[in-house]
């Protein structure tokens, strides 16, 4: 779709309104909001950026820090938000008013399911253990061949240079093939790790028949993890 505009000279100029070919995008970060204010600026501006290609949040459900804000922006712009907690935390991460939808869930382990299972991609904005729990559980489901969506780091003023770092010396020892390293992607602004995650061509997996496949399946409300030959996920819906 195109959108006309005049600019200051008078000459009509033609824009094309963003798109996404994702519906939904969850996004893993703190419930606080750290020490630099660029932190809190990135969650605002990804926000927008969902917002600005009509793309639905879902995150963690809680008012405060990182995830509060990114929330918000989300709402003030229209979109849709959808909060997955655990009721255990409903406590310590909500404050005040919620925004959006808000489901409860019995524990971290639901949250995170029912996280995935609901979005097409996800980003990690700067966080702590939680956010980094959560974002190497999908790059490593991801790995196994539980579903192939893309996963992109906000990498905020070098946040995550020492993740990568690491992760680059578990390839250069042998404990993460080369092809991996690409399970996921970084960019250090909003637009960027959009625009790589539209991109996004999924690793081919690993045609190894005694690598084991994870089913993940959702029954009754409870998570189910069992090893099988074939892979049947609702996450990778």
């Amino acid at each position: 779709m195109e959108e006309t505009a005049v600019n200051g000279s008078g000459v009509v100029e033609v824009e094309a309104e963003q798109s996404s070919k994702f519906r939904r995008v969850c996004v893993f970060c703190g419930s606080s909001s750290g020490k630099r204010s660029s932190y809190r600026d990135a969650a605002v501006e990804l926000g927008k950026e969902l917002v600005a290609r009509k793309v639905d949040l879902v995150y963690g459900g809680g008012s405060l820090g990182l995830m509060g804000e990114v929330a918000e922006a989300v709402h003030k712009g229209g979109g849709h938000v959808i909060g997955v907690i655990p009721t255990s935390l409903m406590g310590k991460e909500i404050t005040g008013e919620t925004v959006g939808e808000v489901r409860a869930v019995a524990s971290m382990h639901e949250r995170k399911a029912e996280m995935a299972r609901r979005s097409d991609a996800f980003v990690a904005l700067p966080g702590g253990y939680g956010t980094l729990d959560e974002v190497l559980e999908v790059i490593a489901w991801a790995q196994l061949g539980v579903h192939s969506k893309p996963v992109g780091l906000l990498n905020v003023d070098g946040y995550y240079n020492f993740l990568l770092a690491f992760i680059d010396k578990a390839v250069d020892d042998g404990f993460i093939r080369p092809q991996q390293r690409h399970l996921f992607v970084s960019a250090p602004d909003a637009p960027a790790v959009v625009r790589k995650l539209e991109e996004y061509v999924p690793v081919p997996e690993d045609d190894d028949p005694a690598t084991p496949k994870l089913r993940w399946e959702l029954e009754n409300d409870q998570v189910v993890v069992g090893y099988n030959s074939s892979l049947h996920a609702q996450i990778a819906r």
